[in-house]
């Protein structure tokens, strides 16, 4: 009886910090996308060095972004979409600072 106890109280805490580690979401052109890919999109354009890029040459960096296979899958239908570019650009200048984020008119769940 104490190992049961034991093992959903383990079980509770699990489900509790899971939901807490995705609660907040960013908001971009009516899709929602977790904190978490953010900051892997975010990762992926610095390292591409396409971070706040407005010329005609991010657009094509934009393409290839979205066939990287490493951008996450939740993505895709963004990158399906018109400006797909500006879209992207924008999440990647959300900040990611939790109280700033927190602070951030398209992110929620703070």
């Amino acid at each position: 009886m104490k190992a049961a106890f034991v093992t959903i109280t383990l079980l509770v805490l699990v489900l509790a910090l899971g939901w807490t580690s995705e609660a907040v979401q960013v908001e971009e052109n009516g899709q929602i996308f977790s904190l978490e890919a953010v900051k892997r999109l975010q990762e992926l354009m610095r390292s591409r060095g396409s971070m706040g890029q407005q010329n005609p040459r991010h657009r094509a960096s934009t393409v290839s972004l979205c066939a990287d296979p490493m951008l996450p899958q939740e993505f895709m239908p963004l990158c399906k979409q018109r400006g797909a570019s500006a879209s992207l650009t924008r999440l990647d200048m959300v900040p990611m600072d939790v109280c700033e984020i927190c602070a951030f008119a398209a992110c929620t769940g703070c």
